[in-house]
């Protein structure tokens, strides 16, 4: 969708995971200013973690990860959220336009729209897309578009009190993300990496980009996300080609025999 003359800033997250405490500001600052449901699901017994994922009706996550090593026990915190993907396959399969693309770049479902297809599901490389299960339409962040409109910072940013979660420009937020990086890999954190800052990746790139202290596996990220929409012209194409390939076969041999 191309917005012209009222197109806007490109916007997004910066999650600087080396300044999260865990204290899920951002996950009740979401809940409360979305009106998303209570989606506790208890704990796992691996962490103090009690919501565990994103889904339908949890729409920021705040990951605990607990780690072992020679110099003791560490925490790695994050808060995680949908990336409104440069290339989202989610909107690329939607039938129906309940999601779109705003002025922003961001990435919206529109629930009165939404027809409960599901087909976004499974699109998505991170997981992020869910159904709610009491009316069977899909829900995630949007960014807080609502408040975008209105000139206002997303609420988990604004509830975020150590600025783990900083939100802005996404080019203004890139460049402040690399000076990030530099100064932790000079402070000696050996595994710091931006994940989703190149705009080159399997994605295009994301509204939501992180800084990691260690593999994006250990978050319970895919290491190599991609856009899984990518390769369906070709699949198409080359789908179209053994149609004809084998249409031309048959014909050729049904000539033959009446020769």
């Amino acid at each position: 969708m191309s917005y012209g003359a009222d197109a806007k800033p490109q916007m997004g997250f910066f999650t600087d995971t080396s300044l999260c405490i865990g204290c899920k500001a951002c996950e009740v600052a979401c809940k409360e200013w979305n009106q998303v449901p209570e989606s506790m699901q208890g704990f796992t017994g691996m962490s103090y973690d009690n919501t565990i994922d994103l889904g339908a009706d949890t729409w920021r996550h705040v990951a605990f990860v607990e780690q072992s090593g020679p110099e003791g026990m560490r925490w790695l915190m994050s808060s995680d959220v949908c990336k409104h993907c440069a290339h989202a396959a989610c909107l690329d399969v939607c039938p129906t336009g309940a999601l779109f693309r705003t002025e922003f770049g961001t990435v919206v479902v529109q629930e009165d729209i939404c027809n409960g297809c599901g087909y976004c599901v499974p699109a998505c490389p991170f997981g992020v897309i869910d159904k709610r299960e009491d009316d069977g339409r899909v829900w995630k962040c949007t960014l807080c578009y609502d408040r975008l409109k209105d000139d206002k910072e997303p609420a988990c940013a604004q509830a975020c009190p150590t600025n783990s979660i900083q939100f802005g420009e996404l080019g203004d937020l890139r460049d402040r993300a690399a000076e990030r990086l530099e100064e932790l890999t000079a402070a000696g954190q050996e595994n710091a990496q931006l994940y989703l800052h190149d705009t080159g990746d399997g994605i295009g790139g994301a509204h939501a980009f992180f800084l990691l202290l260690d593999e994006p596996e250990v978050y319970g990220l895919p290491p190599d996300p991609i856009d899984t929409t990518r390769d369906l012209g070709t699949i198409w194409a080359a789908a179209g080609a053994a149609a004809l390939a084998l249409g031309a076969g048959i014909a050729a041999a049904f000539a033959g025999g009446r020769s």
